[in-house]
Formats: C-alpha cells, structure tokens, sequence
C-alpha cells in the first residue's frame, strides 16, 4: 500500500514508520526535518506543516491511506488548542486530497473508565498531560461526527512505553483496558503492530479501539 504517515519522526510515529516498512508498504513520512529520517528504498520524505491543510493535502495526495501520528503537545497553556488545530487541518487536508482513509493515534484520555466517565476527567489523571488529552478528546469528537470520511481512532493503553515488540496484542472498544486492578499497558512496538494490521485488514471503519499488551 501507498501509505503517508504524518509525524513519522516522532516516538509514535517511528515505529509506525518501522514497522510499515518491515510489511513492505511504500511510505511518504510527512515531517518538518526530513533530514531526520533514516534512509530506505521504500521512504519518500516530504516536508509539510500539519497545521496548514494545503500543505497536507499536496503532500498526502494519490496515497491509499494516510496514518497521523500528529501530537500537537501535551503541556502548556496552549497543548489542548494546538493538537485541535492541527487535528482538523490534518481531516481537511486529506479530505482535499481525496485519499479515502484516514487512521489516527489517539490518546488514552478519551477511554472510559465508568458509565460517562473518561480518564482525562478522573482526580488521578495527570495534571501535566490534561490539555493535550483534552485536545485529543475534541479531535475524536470532530471525527465522530465528520459526515463522509473513512477514520479510525487508535487510542493506546494508559502506559505507553518503550520495549519489545513481541507481535502480540488485545483490543478493546471505547474501555480502558485493565491487567486485574490496574491499567494496562503496551509497548509502542505493539501499538504499531495493531496500527498496521487495521490498515491491512479494516476492522474499525467510523469507530475508534484500543490496545493493549496480550495477558
């Protein structure tokens, strides 16, 4: 597949970029410094500004899916405006381009933790990380209520972390999943597994899921 990976330099967005390659998908990486890239056979650097639509749709244009990665911060006064800005730039740009699937890494904050309960609104959810799980409560709700494109909300476990890619993974809908009395947690190099095999073989068109590491 032609596949243009938004923030394919990023902690994310690196293993995504390793692991599409590994599969063997053509990748356009769309980044501020291509000069960060590694170099690969099948990697075409493009340098875009993701808050600017125009600029993301000449540059995801002719693909098959495009896969952001795209973090707008998550500290800061302005973390929560910053990542909705450049969240809805992202779905204009690719609705401009007529690429007909879009695959989005959300955050954890959105999940629910009880009946109209999300983490990000919980006492113990991080003071520090709140405006940008904010921001990217608000970029899912946009998409849920985006009348015509194909989007999926991939939303990691609450402890996203370095480590082994072992290829194994669960799924959950819109629940934090737990391992017993505790959240659970996946390694990025999972997270990427579970991105590339919905990209593959679609599961969630309009929905949002989540992932975390095999028990």
């Amino acid at each position: 597949m032609k596949i243009a990976l938004i923030g394919a330099s990023g902690f994310v967005g690196a293993q995504l970029l390793e692991e599409a390659l590994r599969r063997g998908h053509q990748v356009t990486a769309i980044v501020r410094h291509p000069d960060k890239l590694p170099q690969h056979a099948a990697l075409t650097a493009k340098a875009a500004d993701a808050y600017e639509a125009g600029e993301v749709a000449d540059a995801v244009a002719g693909h098959d899916v495009v896969l952001s990665a795209f973090n707008g911060g998550y500290a800061g006064p302005e973390a929560q405006a910053q990542h909705v800005r450049g969240s809805r730039a992202i779905v204009e740009g690719v609705k401009r381009a007529g690429v007909p699937r879009l695959v989005v890494i959300g955050g954890a904050g959105s999940l629910f933790v009880a009946p109209g309960v999300q983490l990000v609104d919980t006492p113990q959810f991080p003071a520090e990380w709140k405006e940008g799980a904010l921001g990217a409560r608000q970029a899912l709700r946009d998409l849920q209520t985006e009348p015509a494109l194909d989007w999926t909300v991939v939303s990691p476990s609450a402890f996203l972390e370095p480590g082994e890619r072992t290829g194994k993974y669960r799924l959950g809908a819109d629940e934090l999943l737990m391992d017993g009395d505790h959240p659970a947690k996946i390694s990025v190099g999972d997270l990427a597994v579970a991105v590339l095999d919905e990209i593959e073989r679609p599961q969630h068109s309009r929905r949002r899921f989540t992932a975390a590491s095999a028990n």
